[in-house]
C-alpha cells in the first residue's frame, strides 16, 4: 500500500515486537514505527479522560472553535518545530513537521491555550468569511457589519457570542439603553455639573458633519472638553453610560461612530 510510517500512541509499545515479527515472517519491508506521547490531563500526571473534562471533538465544533485552531493546538501538544512561532496554518504545519522534534513525554491539555489559539485564528480569517461566521451566531435583526470588530475583540470562540447576547452586551446597539439616573454620576460629581458636561459633549459633537462622525474625530472632540475638567471621567463616564447603559462597554467613541450622529446626540440628550 506504500505506507512508510505508522504513528500510534505509546500504549502500543509493548505489542511492537509482535508487529515486527509479522513483517519479518511475511518478508515485508518494515515501515517506520513512530511512538507519539499521550495527551495528558491538566495536572500533567495522567492521560486526559472524561473525568478531566475531555469532550468529544464535535462538541468543540458546536462551541464555535475553528478546525484550523484545533489542529494547530493539537499539533503542538508533544511536538514543537523550535523557535517562538506558535500560530500555524495547516500548510505551515505540514512544511515544518519533523518526526525528530516529537517529544518523549506527553503534553498537557490546556483549554485556555486552545481558546488563545482560536482567537488568533479568528483574527486570520478573511473579512467576508469572518462576517459570515459571526452572522451565523446572531439573530437576523442584529446582523450589522459595524459591530463585527466589537465582537471579535471580546470573544475567543464563536460560542461566546451566545453569552454576549444572553448578557445583553449587544442590545444597546439596536435599542436605547435603560439605566438608573444615578448611574450617570461620576464619583462625587453633582447632577448639575453632569448636565453641564453632557451639554458640552453635545455641543462639540453637533459641530461634526455626519460624514466626519468617526471614532477618531469623536474622540478628539470629547477629549478636548474632558481635558478642561478636573478628571476626564467626569465627561467620559456619563457619555459611556448614556450611550450603552453599561459600566463596562466597548470604547464610547467606537459606540458613537456605530450609532451615528443623530442617535448619539439623542442618547446624550436623554441623559441630561
Amino acid at each position: 500500500m506504500g505506507v512508510t510510517h505508522i504513528m500510534r500512541g505509546d500504549e502500543f509499545v509493548s505489542s511492537t515486537p509482535k508487529f515486527l515479527a509479522l513483517y519479518e515472517a511475511l518478508e515485508i519491508k518494515r515501515p517506520y514505527l513512530v511512538t507519539l506521547p499521550p495527551i495528558m490531563g491538566p495536572d500533567g500526571k495522567k492521560k486526559l479522560g472524561k473525568r478531566d473534562g475531555a469532550k468529544d471533538v464535535l462538541t468543540y465544533k458546536e462551541e464555535g472553535y475553528l478546525p484550523e485552531a484545533m489542529l494547530n493546538f493539537l499539533a503542538l501538544i508533544g511536538w514543537n518545530p523550535g523557535g517562538e512561532k506558535e500560530v500555524f496554518s495547516k500548510a505551515e504545519l505540514t512544511e515544518a513537521f519533523d518526526i525528530a522534534h516529537i517529544h518523549n513525554g506527553g503534553g498537557k491539555f490546556n483549554e485556555e491555550k486552545l481558546e488563545w489559539f482560536n482567537k488568533e485564528h479568528i483574527k486570520r480569517l478573511p473579512p467576508e468569511e469572518l462576517e459570515n461566521k459571526i452572522f451565523e451566531w446572531l439573530p437576523e435583526n442584529y446582523r450589522n457589519e459595524k459591530i463585527i470588530p466589537i465582537i471579535v475583540e471580546r470573544i475567543s470562540k464563536f460560542g461566546d457570542i451566545k453569552k454576549m447576547l444572553s448578557a445583553g452586551e449587544l442590545d444597546f446597539f439596536f435599542k436605547q439603553p435603560i439605566y438608573a439616573k444615578e448611574k450617570l454620576l461620576y464619583k462625587n460629581v453633582q447632577s448639575l455639573t453632569l448636565n453641564k458636561n453632557l451639554k458640552q459633549a453635545i455641543d462639540v459633537l453637533e459641530k461634526l458633519d455626519e460624514k466626519d462622525f468617526t471614532k477618531e474625530n469623536i474622540k478628539e472632540s470629547l477629549i478636548k472638553v474632558a481635558d478642561n475638567l478636573e478628571n476626564r471621567g467626569e465627561l467620559l463616564h456619563p457619555v459611556r453610560m448614556a450611550l450603552s447603559g453599561l459600566d463596562k462597554s466597548p470604547d464610547p467613541f467606537i459606540i458613537a461612530e456605530i450609532l451615528g450622529k443623530n442617535e448619539t446626540l439623542s442618547r446624550l440628550q436623554k441623559g441630561i
